[in-house]
């Protein structure tokens, strides 16, 4: 049944600490009420980010009760979102929330050499996505960022992906390197890449997870499909991460599952300083709650990971 999964998360996220979270302009009724409906869970702590008069227009409007939260005023999206990037530098917010601003205006900002949040990691994204056929959630890179990964930075996507599997308590992790077909071929490069991240995975460059390819979509997820291709492998049929070539295919791939197949998509951003909530006007209300319940579960790792580090 769609949603179940992702109820689980939200039920299990709920038990965690809940997450200081810089809203950048929630400017509208789905980002406001996303950011306090999540707070109201116990899953964030928003701070709200823009222009103070029109977020309490909206919260007047919607009959949203934004009394128990901090509002920090900013002029308008661009100032938002530098403003709400300069609170997580200040340790002030663990996590960073898109309101109602483009992806490109609020990630510029994450970018920003001298003032963003980068890491020595590629920044990707991925989709949780909750398909009601599937037994397992399914993790998408990148269809929302990365247009045409290099080699290099497909290898930092999959990292990204597997730390995300582990934060979400995955106990093993299966990657799927997505082609058009599960054979090498010279003429198609994804087929080429596939092979050399299973064996950067093999000689210890990426760890973490199981992976194999190339694999075409039908092979990562079908196992009768994997058993008539004859291909023995514990990825193939039963992936729960799927890398695609590049973001033209993730976006298809996706919004497929979404539109064609009924999944529900939770998207979260990593590899930056915080996890990055990027929800979508089309959203539902529970790939919303699911975003920011992602997040939750990777702050939680990010905390068990630096107090290991200090012991």
């Amino acid at each position: 049944m769609s949603g179940e999964k992702y109820q689980r998360l939200i039920d299990t996220a709920a038990t965690l600490a809940p997450v200081t979270t810089a809203v950048a302009h929630p400017c509208d009724p789905g980002s406001l009420s996303g950011a306090v409906d999540a707070a109201r869970l116990g899953l964030i702590v928003p701070i709200l980010v823009g222009p103070k008069a029109k977020i309490e227009a909206v919260a007047r409007a919607g009959q949203i009760d934004i009394s128990p939260y901090e509002i920090v005023d900013a002029a308008h999206s661009h100032a938002a979102a530098a403003k709400a990037v300069e609170l997580v530098r200040a340790g002030r917010a663990e996590a960073l929330m898109k309101g109602s601003l483009h992806t490109d205006e609020l990630m510029a900002e994450v970018v920003r050499k001298d003032t963003g949040l980068r890491t020595a990691r590629r920044i990707s994204h991925c989709f949780v996505m909750d398909v009601p056929m599937y037994a397992d959630a399914l993790i998408i890179s990148d269809a929302a960022i990365s247009i045409a990964p290099s080699l290099a930075e497909k290898a930092d996507i999959v990292r990204n992906a597997i730390d995300l599997a582990h934060a979400l308590r995955v106990e093993q992790v299966r990657v799927a390197i997505l082609s058009a077909m599960e054979t090498i071929n010279p003429q198609v490069p994804s087929t080429i890449e596939a092979a050399a991240l299973c064996k950067m995975a093999e000689r210890g460059q990426i760890s973490g997870g199981i992976l194999d390819g190339p694999l075409a979509l039908d092979n990562a997820i079908s196992l009768e499909a994997a058993r008539i291709k004859k291909i023995a492998s514990p990825v193939a049929g039963r992936a729960n991460v799927l890398i695609v070539p590049d973001l033209e295919a993730g976006n298809m791939l996706a919004k497929s599952l979404s539109f064609l197949a009924g999944a529900d998509s939770a998207g979260i951003v990593l590899g930056a300083k915080v996890p990055i909530i990027l929800t979508s006007r089309a959203d539902s209300v529970m790939a919303r709650l699911a975003s920011c319940a992602v997040a939750v579960f990777v702050a939680q790792a990010r905390r068990d990971n630096a107090a290991k580090a200090i012991v």
